[in-house]
């Protein structure tokens, strides 16, 4: 038995408000959940196990409308939903009364629920949200639903405000899979055995590295799961550690061929460090227009601010560290002006 474990889509959100390609990764959001469907289809997917916060925000009857009709598209494949935090169901919420038409099946909310699918001997237990919030241990609380068919658990949270839990108790449930919501990082959790999916497609900053779904097998032999990267773009940060040399255009020129090795399609923040002249102002102008640059982040100190900081620091660890780079008399220059900037560098960082 297939399946396709997916969480945490947030269709109707709208990532990075005010920046020109806001609108666009709205779209990008749909159109990447309309490629998992494609999967489905294309691998023969039995099941699609989506485990919280498909939606932004509870879902309209438009939304639920517009799901329904893609769902139709799925050939092999049976839905099964729960509500996460952010699209929880509330009392006569739309979803709570709905009539798919697609093969789908919506879990209930604050009560346990089984679904056995007798054509591939499965039984999925779920829980969905009925409140934004869970503080409860309810994920400990849950067993297996049914000896003799392949058991998969469909839950969301795993922080002290949704449904916290201890990954080894959960590991010790007997569970085949245990598909997990609420983080929109992908993380394994157990081999084969559990893990959050993370959202198909980046939706902050703060989302770095790849994004994707993760794909399962399920046979007497036991559960195989595979991550698949499906993201139309990353964020991505780097960093630049400076020279007091360097200049404006250098700094650009680095950027630029970082960034188009990276590809054009991507979302970077532009980390600058270490120790810069004082009339370094790198003009990122020409770039900001070629390429998706969130933020500029100049963590820079200029040899004005690096006299300021070993005067203000002379009596503490930071002034005893210069001080005693300075007296490495048997360290060539060059070598203990680096060691100075790295260190001085770090310090100063620790102590923010």
């Amino acid at each position: 038995m297939k399946f396709i474990h997916i969480s945490d889509v947030y269709l109707g959100y709208v990532p990075d408000q005010g920046k020109e390609w806001s609108e666009d990764r709205a779209k990008e959001i749909k159109s990447t959940f309309e490629r998992v469907l494609t999967d489905c289809n294309e691998k023969e997917v039995q099941l699609l196990l989506i485990a919280g916060n498909l939606f932004a925000a509870p879902p309209t009857v438009e939304q639920l409308d517009w799901l329904d009709e893609k769902l139709c598209t799925l050939e092999h494949t049976r839905t099964l939903l729960i509500a996460g935090g952010a699209d929880y169901i509330a009392p006569g919420a739309p979803i709570e009364t709905y009539e798919f038409k697609s093969k789908t099946v919506v879990f209930p909310r604050e009560k346990t629920t089984n679904a056995y699918l007798k054509g591939v001997n499965t039984c999925v237990t779920g829980y969905s949200y009925g409140q934004p919030e869970h503080r409860e241990n309810i994920l400990e609380t849950i067993g297996p639903g049914r000896e003799s068919a392949y058991n998969i658990l469909l839950a969301h949270g795993g922080d002290a405000d949704h449904m916290p839990f201890h990954r080894e108790v959960l590991a010790r449930k007997g569970y085949d899979y245990v598909a997990m919501g609420g983080s929109r990082k992908p993380i394994h959790i157990l081999k084969n055995r559990m893990a959050y999916s993370g959202s198909p497609e980046p939706l902050s900053v703060t989302d770095q590295g790849k994004h994707g779904y993760v794909l399962g097998e399920m046979t007497e032999e036991g559960t195989r799961i595979t991550w698949c990267p499906i993201a139309r773009r990353s964020y991505i940060r780097f960093n630049f550690d400076l020279r007091p040399d360097i200049s404006g255009e250098e700094i650009t020129k680095l950027a630029e061929e970082q960034m188009m090795k990276m590809g054009y399609e991507n979302i970077y923040s532009i980390v600058m460090r270490g120790f810069a002249s004082e009339s370094l102002k790198p003009d990122f102008t020409r770039l900001k227009k070629r390429f998706n640059i969130y933020e500029i982040d100049d963590q820079t100190i200029s040899s004005k601010e690096q006299e300021l900081l070993r005067a203000e620091n002379d009596k503490n660890l930071v002034g005893g560290f210069v001080r005693e780079i300075e007296g490495s008399y048997t360290v060539d220059e060059k070598i203990r002006e680096k060691a100075r900037r790295y260190g001085l560098e770090a310090l100063i960082r620790a102590g923010e």
